[in-house]
């Protein structure tokens, strides 16, 4: 399987993992300032702005590493644009789901990281 299908694939079973967690996915792979935010949705009354990180080994670790200081920048910085366009003002995180593609099991990791400042 490609890079490209694994992480699609990834995003689709984390997706779909929310979902049945009773969050509402508003966006997919939302671009905005040269950065991508692969899941935005709602749970309950917070907009999340969520990064999936797919795995089918542990040879590169856990995906959550994957989540350095440059990459959690990127997503704040297309976060605000997110937040710029639709004048949203209420309560939002930053979330990542690691996606164990073998075993489709997932960790939902909430408030992964903050906007310091």
């Amino acid at each position: 399987m490609e890079q490209y299908d694994k992480g699609r694939l990834g995003e689709n079973l984390a997706a779909l993992y929310l979902e049945d967690r009773d969050c509402r996915v508003l966006l997919r792979n939302y671009r905005r300032e040269g950065c991508e935010i692969d899941l935005v949705a709602m749970d309950q009354d917070v907009l999340v702005f969520a990064e999936v990180k797919a795995r089918s080994s542990r040879t590169w670790g856990y995906g959550r590493e994957a989540v350095d200081a440059r990459k959690q920048r990127r997503i704040i910085r297309a976060a605000q644009a997110y937040l710029q366009e639709t004048d949203y003002a209420g309560p939002c995180r930053f979330d990542v789901l690691e996606v164990d593609l073998n075993t489709r099991r997932i960790v939902w990791i909430q408030d992964a990281f903050f906007i310091e400042g």
